[in-house]
């Protein structure tokens, strides 16, 4: 529903442009909402890219560096329009892929060298993983592993090149030493978490909270007009101390509703740091009480009522649902993270979901410039359909198809090259990347900011489009088709008469 939920014709109707939309996937009547739920990074704290991924990218190299990776990885910087997220990494083999839901891939590269049919084939015979192998297989889901998404791939751009190291199917070989792709995507995945956990990305974004984080005015307003009609909480994986500077600088030093200066947390009837999602949304941990003078954990598990303005650390989904008296369908939670956030909230709580995409600004934009590429695509498809239908278990003819399948494949290529070097985060041609497939089944709405919701009223019923089976398409095309002849004919006899 694209214009105001209202029914009266006084009122003047509200239109959106595509980049203020909120996208359905399941009816959501918002009417029904008891409760919001935000998460905090990438969905209230946006940072700036590719500056972000940049500072997150050189902390890797740096770090890689300082424990023994040769110096010359010090001449590589970050590329935004490399990296997507949703790809996979292949620990055995050391390749990035892009597969779609079943594990079919749709792109692979080795390092920047990009790998085409027999090359891809010699690696996986039928152009599958099976991503239930997740000893194997990474999945790489978030925002933050754009970073190391690119670091790898420089990795393996670097050893590819360097005439000191030898190319073996498993990794590189240097005289008597061996590095496997596995040994070297751990170092990675360890560095990674080495610059999370000791806080050295977090101490260079708040020395330079303007550069790194996008301060919109708009926050502060969406936080005040759900708080009129709904409870809100905060649950995010930062500590208290990077939670009370971000949002802070979000929304103390950013009322726009204009009201007196507001304490950021009375914007909240609850807010959870450290929360560990997604251990969160299963058994959880310990809840404890957040000293917010000197930001250290108070002993013992909290086990009273809420009180306003206190802030807890750890928890469960279930105790959430527990202090704010709300359950299942009547929250409504808004994260980024497809697996942590949104997969997790859905299957174990039955929550309302909404995943913040901000990479969608650019996929509506690239979309409406190549459109009529997938229109091509779609025709094409058409005509290969009508080739084979007149076809049977008796026919001995075989349509050449080649030149149409080439075409195909140009047109494909054309359109991912719009998106950046590993294509649409979304899709590979007319083909869904498996990231398409998660958000279609676990997000109920999705959007490129959560700020989109300020369009539109608190009783607004988002309906999700319907979808028709392979069957009922068909059957819905051929009575199209009967409809259009019967209409043609009646043409032609009304001309005839004339």
């Amino acid at each position: 529903m694209d214009s105001d939920g209202s029914i009266s014709s006084d009122e003047p109707k509200m239109t959106r442009s595509f980049d203020q939309m909120v996208f359905a996937n399941r009816s959501v009547t918002l009417e029904n909402i008891q409760c919001y739920g935000f998460d905090m990074d990438y969905t209230m704290a946006v940072y700036k890219s590719p500056d972000y991924e940049s500072l997150g990218f050189e902390l890797i190299r740096d770090r890689m560096v300082s424990v023994g990776y040769p110096h010359e990885l010090l001449r590589y910087t970050y590329d935004p329009s490399f990296p997507t997220r949703g790809l996979v990494i292949d620990t055995k083999f050391g390749n990035l892929l892009k597969v779609d839901s079943n594990g079919n891939i749709l792109v692979c590269s080795h390092g920047f060298h990009f790998l085409k049919g027999e090359d891809i084939h010699s690696y996986y015979p039928n152009k599958f993983i099976q991503r239930d192998d997740t000893d194997r297989f990474y999945i790489l889901n978030t925002l933050f592993n754009l970073s190391e998404t690119y670091f790898y791939t420089c990795l393996m751009d670097f050893y590819t090149r360097c005439p000191r190291y030898t190319n073996l199917l498993k990794g590189f070989q240097h005289g008597d030493l061996f590095m496997s792709y596995r040994s070297m995507f751990q170092n990675v995945r360890d560095t990674m978490d080495f610059i999370h956990d000791t806080g050295i990305l977090k101490e260079r974004t708040i020395k330079n909270l303007d550069k790194y984080l996008i301060k919109d005015p708009n926050l502060p307003v969406l936080l005040t007009r759900i708080k009129v009609v709904a409870k809100v909480f905060l649950a995010t994986n930062s500590n208290y101390s990077y939670t009370e500077a971000i949002m802070n600088y979000l929304l103390e030093n950013n009322d726009k509703s204009g009201s007196e200066k507001r304490p950021w947390h009375s914007f909240f009837d609850l807010i959870v740091v450290d929360t560990k999602k997604p251990l969160f949304f299963a058994e959880g941990t310990v809840l404890r009480q957040v000293d917010t003078i000197t930001g250290k954990l108070r002993i013992g598990t909290y086990t009273g009522n809420i009180h306003h303005g206190t802030v807890y650390s750890g928890g469960s989904s279930d105790v959430i649902c527990d202090l704010l008296d709300v359950r299942g369908k009547h929250i409504l939670y808004v994260g980024d993270h497809i697996f942590g956030d949104i997969l997790k909230s859905k299957k174990r709580q039955g929550w309302r979901t909404f995943l913040v995409v901000p990479e969608l600004t650019k996929e509506l934009q690239v979309w409406e410039e190549k459109k009529n590429l997938f229109e091509e695509l779609k025709r094409l498809d058409v005509f290969l359909a009508e080739l084979y239908k007149h076809l049977d278990s008796g026919s001995q003819e075989c349509p050449d198809i080649r030149a149409i399948q080439t075409r195909m494949n140009v047109l494909t290529y054309r359109m991912d090259m719009s998106y950046g070097q590993m294509g649409s985060l979304l899709r590979s041609g007319a083909r869904q990347t498996l990231f398409a497939s998660q958000l279609l089944r676990y997000a109920d709405l999705y959007s490129s900011t959560c700020i989109n919701l300020l369009h539109y009223p608190f009783n607004y019923l988002f309906m999700a489009p319907p979808i028709l089976m392979p069957h009922e398409s068909a059957a819905q095309h051929a009575a199209d088709f009967a409809s259009s002849e019967l209409a043609r004919t009646n043409n032609i006899v009304k001309m005839s008469r004339n």
